[in-house]
């Protein structure tokens, strides 16, 4: 919650569409590295759907390190081991926002 006035969550129901690409990643792996660095890095993507661990604000500068060459990769491994990743879907197309139908919204 914000001290700047009221927060709200709004709710969504999601679902699954098999003709939209989607693309998972059940941990932080070499592949889930490589994809975070190349979205960073500006290179786009074809997926409808991105899920998995959110690289917040750390683990960006951490990412930023290893793209520029001053992190190698198994320094990365060791200093975002002890994170908590969080989970995220992001919607990345259109046709992926349209899996999505809004349930309503709560005033906290």
């Amino acid at each position: 919650m914000t001290k700047k006035g009221e927060s709200v969550i709004n709710r969504y129901e999601y679902e699954l569409c098999m003709d939209l690409k989607i693309l998972s990643f059940d941990n932080m792996t070499d592949e889930w590295l490589d994809f975070v660095a190349k979205c960073r890095m500006g290179i786009e993507h074809n997926y409808d759907i991105v899920e998995g661990p959110m690289a917040d604000d750390q683990i960006w500068n951490f990412v930023e390190g290893f793209i520029d060459g001053r992190i190698p990769r198994k320094a990365f491994w060791e200093l975002v081991k002890f994170n908590y990743p969080t989970h995220q879907i992001v919607f990345c197309t259109e046709e992926a926002l349209k899996t999505l139908t809004f349930k309503g919204s709560d005033r906290l």
